[in-house]
């Protein structure tokens, strides 16, 4: 098995096991009676992750060998998961929020770290062979997109009833969608523990040991955040937190939403209303081809501006779904899943090759736990809490179905316009001129 080979194996596997529940598991939540809580749980993702990355970047740099921990983190992520499921199994409708949110939140603890950790195995394995991260990255990160999507197909399209495995189309009589049932964390668990085993197969990446006696300050891998004294970084970091804001909420709320719908008789039978997470799974698709955009945009534009049409993509992203409906105006809807891969991908991976461009090699591990804590960490965290506030206020304070639906628009319309005056600054404070014979910064 090539390297490159393995290494696409392991992305697969890396965001299939997100994919299992991440844009399903706010429709669970509402069928068990904790909508006004979902925020909590995709803001925990951000918790976790403003010290948890961090903290395995460091150990991976330092002590164990990252693609050995990324295996460890899987398997304790899967255990917890499964343990998630299993309660839901028990509790039916009765779930206690408390309990569930814990062991949740234990699973995700160390999921979270993974997806930086993946991302620095990735680099260390391609430069240690000699290939050129920029050209051979992005097409690896392509079927970790891939696996996310057959995960949420699986989870949209399957059911267990009675313990038979079914299938599950739009509202046929007789099979439970995954995506309103506890089974989903089920397969996060199996697959977390498949990439667990999988990880053994993966290249060493060796730490990085050094004969110099080391200070507490470098033991720690505090020097990744000696980065925010240098300005471009500081303004890079902080404008990754701003746009991480936006980075869970249609995870976290597209599918409540469009599912609203099924509520309304002239979208009862609408196919989007019915099949939510396969209609989202949409933005995956359109994520599998912009990754593959990125080697191009980066070369001829710089990262200046393809950070700038990400962050306007979320604009879009947040505005076709205000305007939208799953009836005669659901092409608004499909413009909002095409537009995501360009919002999601042009910043998260571009500016995760930035950061491993812009860091010395000893640090790198940790730049990388740095930059998820700042997207995924505080960003998140303050986007998802904002957000539940917001959906709240404007749809569960509300009984009346179609004072909800208005409510949502509100919402959505409220977070395209912070999305905007985001760009906007950005475009304003982040100094950068792309120079071309600056292109062999990028490759190694």
């Amino acid at each position: 098995m090539s390297i490159k080979t393995k290494l696409t194996g392991m992305s697969f596997l890396e965001f299939a096991v997100w994919g299992a529940y991440l844009t399903s598991m706010g429709n669970y939540l509402g069928s068990v009676g904790l909508g006004p809580k979902i925020g909590l749980f995709y803001a925990v993702q951000g918790i976790v992750s403003i010290f948890m990355p961090a903290i395995m970047g460091i150990v991976a740099d330092r002590w164990i060998p990252v693609q050995r921990l990324l295996g460890i983190n899987h398997l304790i992520a899967a255990l917890f998961m499964f343990a998630t499921g299993t309660y839901g199994a028990m509790a039916g409708n009765n779930v206690d929020f408390t309990t569930i949110f814990t062991l949740y939140t234990c699973s995700v603890a160390f999921f979270m770290p993974t997806i930086a950790l993946s991302n620095s195995a990735a680099y260390t394995i391609l430069k240690k062979n000699d290939l050129d991260t920029i050209t051979n990255f992005p097409p690896i990160r392509t079927l970790g997109t891939v696996g996310f999507i057959c995960a949420m197909l699986f989870v949209n399209f399957f059911g267990f009833q009675d313990g038979v495995l079914g299938f599950h189309f739009g509202s046929a009589v007789g099979f439970k969608s995954f995506q309103t049932s506890y089974h989903q964390f089920y397969v996060s668990a199996i697959l977390g523990v498949v990439l667990f085993i999988y990880s053994f197969i993966l290249p060493n990446c060796p730490i990085n040991k050094t004969g110099d006696k080391l200070t507490l300050y470098d033991a720690l891998g505090l020097k990744a955040f000696a980065l925010f004294k240098q300005k471009k970084m500081a303004i890079f970091f902080i404008f990754s937190m701003l746009l991480g804001v936006s980075l869970q909420i249609t995870n976290g709320y597209a599918n409540p939403f469009i599912t609203t719908f099924k509520d309304i008789p002239d979208y009862a039978n609408s196919w989007g209303a019915n099949n939510a997470n396969a209609l989202i799974s949409l933005s995956q698709v359109s994520e599998t081809l912009c990754i593959l955009l990125i080697p191009f945009f980066l070369k001829r534009f710089g990262i200046k501006v393809v950070m700038l049409m990400s962050m306007f993509a979320w604009v879009l992203r947040f505005g076709f779904f205000g305007f939208g409906d799953p009836g005669s105006d659901v092409w608004m809807f499909i413009l909002s899943m095409i537009v995501y891969g360009i919002a999601f991908d042009f910043f998260n991976v571009s500016g995760s090759l930035y950061v491993d461009n812009e860091t010395p090699e000893d640090i790198r591990s940790s730049a990388q736990g740095v930059f998820m804590m700042m997207t995924n960490g505080f960003g998140a965290t303050i986007g998802m809490l904002i957000a539940q506030y917001i959906v709240n206020h404007f749809v569960y304070s509300q009984e009346d179905i179609h004072l909800q639906l208005e409510g949502w628009r509100h919402s959505w319309i409220v977070f395209a316009l912070y999305a905007l005056v985001v760009t906007i600054l950005f475009a304003i404070m982040f100094k950068y001129k792309h120079k071309p014979e600056n292109l062999k910064n990028f490759k190694h």
